[in-house]
Protein backbone atom coordinates (compact mmCIF):
# COMPACT_ATOMS: atom_id res chain seq x y z
CA UNK A 1 0.00 0.00 0.00
CA UNK A 2 1.31 3.18 -0.84
CA UNK A 3 1.61 6.74 1.42
CA UNK A 4 -1.20 8.25 -0.36
CA UNK A 5 -3.52 5.13 0.58
CA UNK A 6 -2.59 5.03 4.06
CA UNK A 7 -3.06 9.03 4.81
CA UNK A 8 -6.29 9.14 2.50
CA UNK A 9 -7.53 6.01 4.71
CA UNK A 10 -6.55 7.88 7.97
CA UNK A 11 -8.67 10.72 6.70
CA UNK A 12 -12.00 9.42 5.75
CA UNK A 13 -11.68 7.01 8.81
CA UNK A 14 -11.64 10.59 11.30
CA UNK A 15 -14.17 12.18 9.15
CA UNK A 16 -16.32 9.01 9.51
CA UNK A 17 -15.95 8.80 13.22
CA UNK A 18 -16.58 12.66 13.88
CA UNK A 19 -19.66 12.42 12.15
CA UNK A 20 -20.52 9.31 13.81
CA UNK A 21 -19.78 11.09 17.22
CA UNK A 22 -21.10 14.63 15.95
CA UNK A 23 -23.20 15.16 19.11
CA UNK A 24 -20.49 14.77 21.23
CA UNK A 25 -17.45 16.29 18.98
CA UNK A 26 -18.90 19.36 18.13
CA UNK A 27 -18.30 22.32 20.63
CA UNK A 28 -21.94 23.91 19.51
CA UNK A 29 -25.51 22.54 17.85
CA UNK A 30 -25.86 22.70 14.46
CA UNK A 31 -28.89 25.21 14.97
CA UNK A 32 -27.72 27.06 17.81
CA UNK A 33 -27.08 30.79 17.44
CA UNK A 34 -25.10 33.40 18.75
CA UNK A 35 -26.30 36.98 17.72
CA UNK A 36 -23.59 38.49 19.40
CA UNK A 37 -20.75 36.99 17.42
CA UNK A 38 -21.77 37.37 13.81
CA UNK A 39 -20.01 36.66 10.59
CA UNK A 40 -16.74 36.30 12.74
CA UNK A 41 -13.55 35.08 11.56
CA UNK A 42 -11.75 32.21 13.03
CA UNK A 43 -11.12 32.54 16.48
CA UNK A 44 -10.76 30.80 20.21
CA UNK A 45 -14.71 30.75 20.69
CA UNK A 46 -15.22 29.74 17.02
CA UNK A 47 -12.32 27.75 15.52
CA UNK A 48 -13.80 28.39 11.96
CA UNK A 49 -15.85 31.56 12.44
CA UNK A 50 -19.57 32.02 12.21
CA UNK A 51 -22.48 32.74 9.84
CA UNK A 52 -24.96 35.50 9.04
CA UNK A 53 -26.99 34.24 11.94
CA UNK A 54 -24.03 33.67 14.11
CA UNK A 55 -23.78 30.08 14.30
CA UNK A 56 -21.03 28.04 14.76
CA UNK A 57 -19.12 26.62 11.11
CA UNK A 58 -16.96 24.06 12.77
CA UNK A 59 -20.41 22.61 13.97
CA UNK A 60 -22.23 22.42 10.90
CA UNK A 61 -19.61 21.04 9.45
CA UNK A 62 -19.74 18.01 11.19
CA UNK A 63 -23.21 18.04 10.89
CA UNK A 64 -23.09 18.33 7.77
CA UNK A 65 -20.46 16.10 7.48
CA UNK A 66 -23.04 12.97 8.40
CA UNK A 67 -25.47 14.19 5.72
CA UNK A 68 -23.18 13.88 2.99
CA UNK A 69 -21.34 11.22 3.99
CA UNK A 70 -24.58 9.36 4.37
CA UNK A 71 -26.33 10.60 1.38
CA UNK A 72 -23.44 9.24 -0.71
CA UNK A 73 -22.11 6.43 0.87
CA UNK A 74 -25.55 4.83 0.65
CA UNK A 75 -26.94 5.79 -2.29
CA UNK A 76 -24.05 4.48 -3.64
CA UNK A 77 -24.43 1.12 -1.90
CA UNK A 78 -28.27 0.64 -2.97
CA UNK A 79 -27.35 1.46 -6.26
CA UNK A 80 -24.20 -1.21 -6.19
CA UNK A 81 -26.85 -3.76 -5.26
CA UNK A 82 -29.37 -2.65 -7.74
CA UNK A 83 -26.69 -2.46 -10.59
CA UNK A 84 -25.14 -6.01 -8.92
CA UNK A 85 -28.14 -7.87 -9.18
CA UNK A 86 -29.48 -6.39 -11.99
CA UNK A 87 -26.20 -7.13 -14.51
CA UNK A 88 -25.85 -10.24 -13.63
CA UNK A 89 -29.14 -11.54 -14.44
CA UNK A 90 -29.01 -9.63 -17.80
CA UNK A 91 -25.45 -11.77 -18.29
CA UNK A 92 -25.77 -14.74 -16.99
CA UNK A 93 -29.57 -15.39 -18.99
CA UNK A 94 -28.87 -13.86 -21.96
CA UNK A 95 -30.10 -13.81 -25.37
CA UNK A 96 -33.38 -11.69 -25.55
CA UNK A 97 -33.62 -11.00 -22.07
CA UNK A 98 -30.39 -9.18 -21.79
CA UNK A 99 -31.03 -7.44 -24.96
CA UNK A 100 -34.17 -6.13 -23.65
CA UNK A 101 -32.51 -5.35 -20.06
CA UNK A 102 -29.75 -3.53 -21.57
CA UNK A 103 -32.26 -1.38 -24.03
CA UNK A 104 -33.87 -0.48 -20.60
CA UNK A 105 -30.35 0.63 -19.17
CA UNK A 106 -29.22 2.47 -22.66
CA UNK A 107 -32.55 4.38 -22.22
CA UNK A 108 -31.37 5.72 -18.91
CA UNK A 109 -27.63 6.48 -19.40
CA UNK A 110 -28.45 8.30 -22.37
CA UNK A 111 -30.21 10.49 -20.07
CA UNK A 112 -27.95 13.43 -18.11
CA UNK A 113 -27.22 12.64 -15.37
CA UNK A 114 -27.52 15.93 -13.51
CA UNK A 115 -30.97 16.59 -15.57
CA UNK A 116 -32.71 13.23 -14.37
CA UNK A 117 -31.07 14.37 -10.37
CA UNK A 118 -32.76 17.79 -11.01
CA UNK A 119 -35.98 16.45 -12.26
CA UNK A 120 -36.07 13.57 -9.43
CA UNK A 121 -35.35 16.17 -6.46
CA UNK A 122 -38.37 18.24 -7.87
CA UNK A 123 -40.67 15.51 -7.79
CA UNK A 124 -39.62 14.54 -4.51
CA UNK A 125 -39.43 17.54 -2.49
CA UNK A 126 -36.08 19.19 -1.09
CA UNK A 127 -34.60 17.05 1.55
CA UNK A 128 -32.65 14.07 2.68
CA UNK A 129 -34.81 11.67 0.95
CA UNK A 130 -35.25 13.29 -2.62
CA UNK A 131 -31.61 13.51 -2.86
CA UNK A 132 -31.04 9.99 -1.75
CA UNK A 133 -33.53 8.40 -4.45
CA UNK A 134 -32.30 10.58 -7.15
CA UNK A 135 -28.91 9.71 -6.97
CA UNK A 136 -29.54 6.01 -6.34
CA UNK A 137 -31.83 5.68 -9.66
CA UNK A 138 -29.40 7.66 -11.59
CA UNK A 139 -26.35 5.79 -10.48
CA UNK A 140 -26.97 1.64 -10.40
CA UNK A 141 -27.22 2.21 -14.41
CA UNK A 142 -23.43 2.60 -14.70
CA UNK A 143 -23.07 -0.28 -12.50
CA UNK A 144 -25.42 -2.60 -14.08
CA UNK A 145 -23.30 -2.28 -17.52
CA UNK A 146 -19.76 -2.83 -15.69
CA UNK A 147 -20.75 -6.19 -13.88
CA UNK A 148 -22.72 -7.36 -17.33
CA UNK A 149 -19.47 -7.14 -19.21
CA UNK A 150 -17.54 -9.13 -16.18
CA UNK A 151 -20.16 -11.71 -15.76
CA UNK A 152 -20.21 -12.25 -19.49
CA UNK A 153 -16.26 -12.41 -19.07
CA UNK A 154 -16.95 -14.81 -16.26
CA UNK A 155 -19.58 -16.84 -17.13
CA UNK A 156 -17.89 -18.66 -20.40
CA UNK A 157 -14.80 -19.80 -17.26
CA UNK A 158 -14.61 -23.99 -17.20
CA UNK A 159 -15.34 -24.03 -13.29
CA UNK A 160 -18.84 -22.37 -14.48
CA UNK A 161 -18.99 -24.96 -16.79
CA UNK A 162 -18.13 -27.80 -14.25
CA UNK A 163 -20.54 -26.01 -11.95
CA UNK A 164 -23.42 -26.41 -14.82
CA UNK A 165 -22.45 -30.13 -15.49
CA UNK A 166 -22.18 -31.23 -11.52
CA UNK A 167 -26.36 -30.28 -11.54
CA UNK A 168 -25.63 -26.90 -9.35
CA UNK A 169 -28.77 -24.35 -9.62
CA UNK A 170 -28.59 -21.17 -10.99
CA UNK A 171 -29.05 -18.64 -8.26
CA UNK A 172 -25.90 -20.84 -6.16
CA UNK A 173 -23.82 -20.61 -9.82
CA UNK A 174 -24.08 -16.59 -9.28
CA UNK A 175 -24.17 -16.69 -5.81
CA UNK A 176 -21.47 -19.01 -4.59
CA UNK A 177 -18.72 -18.66 -8.11
CA UNK A 178 -19.67 -15.41 -9.94
CA UNK A 179 -20.37 -13.05 -7.11
CA UNK A 180 -17.02 -13.76 -5.52
CA UNK A 181 -15.25 -13.49 -8.79
CA UNK A 182 -16.60 -9.76 -8.89
CA UNK A 183 -16.28 -8.76 -5.72
CA UNK A 184 -13.05 -7.12 -6.35
CA UNK A 185 -14.39 -4.86 -8.62
CA UNK A 186 -17.09 -4.12 -7.14
CA UNK A 187 -14.69 -2.90 -4.15
CA UNK A 188 -13.14 -0.49 -6.11
CA UNK A 189 -16.29 0.93 -7.58
CA UNK A 190 -18.45 1.38 -4.77
CA UNK A 191 -15.02 3.69 -3.63
CA UNK A 192 -15.36 5.62 -7.16
CA UNK A 193 -18.79 5.83 -7.18
CA UNK A 194 -18.93 7.54 -3.44
CA UNK A 195 -17.34 11.01 -4.22
CA UNK A 196 -19.46 11.26 -7.27
CA UNK A 197 -22.76 11.10 -5.28
CA UNK A 198 -20.86 13.31 -2.85
CA UNK A 199 -20.26 15.81 -5.47
CA UNK A 200 -23.98 15.63 -6.63
CA UNK A 201 -25.28 15.90 -3.52
CA UNK A 202 -23.41 18.88 -3.07
CA UNK A 203 -23.82 20.77 -6.36
CA UNK A 204 -27.60 19.56 -5.50
CA UNK A 205 -27.54 21.71 -2.13
CA UNK A 206 -25.22 24.90 -3.64
CA UNK A 207 -28.00 25.30 -6.39
CA UNK A 208 -30.50 25.45 -3.95
CA UNK A 209 -32.26 21.96 -4.28
CA UNK A 210 -31.08 19.85 -1.87
CA UNK A 211 -30.93 19.95 1.53
CA UNK A 212 -33.87 21.70 3.54
CA UNK A 213 -32.09 24.81 6.01
CA UNK A 214 -31.70 24.47 9.07
CA UNK A 215 -30.20 20.89 8.37
CA UNK A 216 -26.69 21.49 6.63
CA UNK A 217 -24.68 19.67 4.32
CA UNK A 218 -21.45 20.93 3.10
CA UNK A 219 -23.03 21.57 -0.15
CA UNK A 220 -25.50 23.82 1.52
CA UNK A 221 -22.81 25.72 3.62
CA UNK A 222 -20.73 26.18 0.66
CA UNK A 223 -24.10 27.42 -1.18
CA UNK A 224 -24.20 30.21 2.30
CA UNK A 225 -20.76 31.27 2.17
CA UNK A 226 -20.89 32.43 -1.81
CA UNK A 227 -23.18 34.89 -1.31
CA UNK A 228 -20.36 36.77 1.38
CA UNK A 229 -17.13 35.61 -0.67
CA UNK A 230 -16.03 38.72 -0.88
CA UNK A 231 -16.16 39.85 2.78
CA UNK A 232 -16.24 36.57 4.63
CA UNK A 233 -14.34 34.02 2.39
CA UNK A 234 -14.35 31.91 5.53
CA UNK A 235 -17.76 31.14 5.14
CA UNK A 236 -17.45 29.29 1.41
CA UNK A 237 -13.54 27.98 1.50
CA UNK A 238 -13.31 25.46 4.60
CA UNK A 239 -16.60 23.32 3.39
CA UNK A 240 -15.29 23.41 -0.29
CA UNK A 241 -11.98 22.13 1.32
CA UNK A 242 -14.01 19.50 2.91
CA UNK A 243 -15.31 18.14 -0.19
CA UNK A 244 -12.02 18.57 -1.99
CA UNK A 245 -10.01 16.94 0.06
CA UNK A 246 -12.96 13.86 0.83
CA UNK A 247 -13.53 13.50 -2.97
CA UNK A 248 -9.74 13.08 -3.28
CA UNK A 249 -9.79 10.74 -0.70
CA UNK A 250 -11.71 8.75 -2.06
CA UNK A 251 -10.08 8.51 -5.21
CA UNK A 252 -6.36 7.80 -3.72
CA UNK A 253 -8.58 5.18 -1.83
CA UNK A 254 -9.55 3.53 -4.81
CA UNK A 255 -6.82 3.61 -6.41
CA UNK A 256 -5.06 1.89 -4.01
CA UNK A 257 -7.68 -0.57 -3.74
CA UNK A 258 -7.38 -1.26 -7.49
CA UNK A 259 -3.67 -1.67 -7.60
CA UNK A 260 -4.49 -4.32 -4.54
CA UNK A 261 -6.97 -6.11 -5.99
CA UNK A 262 -5.99 -6.77 -9.07
CA UNK A 263 -3.69 -9.09 -9.87
CA UNK A 264 -1.98 -7.79 -13.53
CA UNK A 265 -1.14 -4.75 -11.46
CA UNK A 266 0.53 -7.36 -8.39
CA UNK A 267 2.44 -9.35 -11.81
CA UNK A 268 3.06 -5.48 -12.90
CA UNK A 269 4.99 -4.41 -9.59
CA UNK A 270 7.23 -7.82 -9.48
Amino acid sequence: MNTSFKISSGFLFIIFLVSLLAPWVAPYSYQEQDTLNILVFPGIDHFLGTDRLGRDLLSRMIYGARVSLFVGVFSTLIALVIGTVYGTISAYVGGKTDNLMMRVVDVVFALPDLLMIILITVLMGRGVTGVFIALTMVSWVTIARLVRGEVLRIKEYPFILAAKALGASHFRIMLREIFPNILGILVVTLSFRIPVAILAESTLSFIGLGIAPPASSWGTLASDGWTAIKFYPHLILFPSLAIFFTILSFNFLGEGLREYLDPRAQIDKR
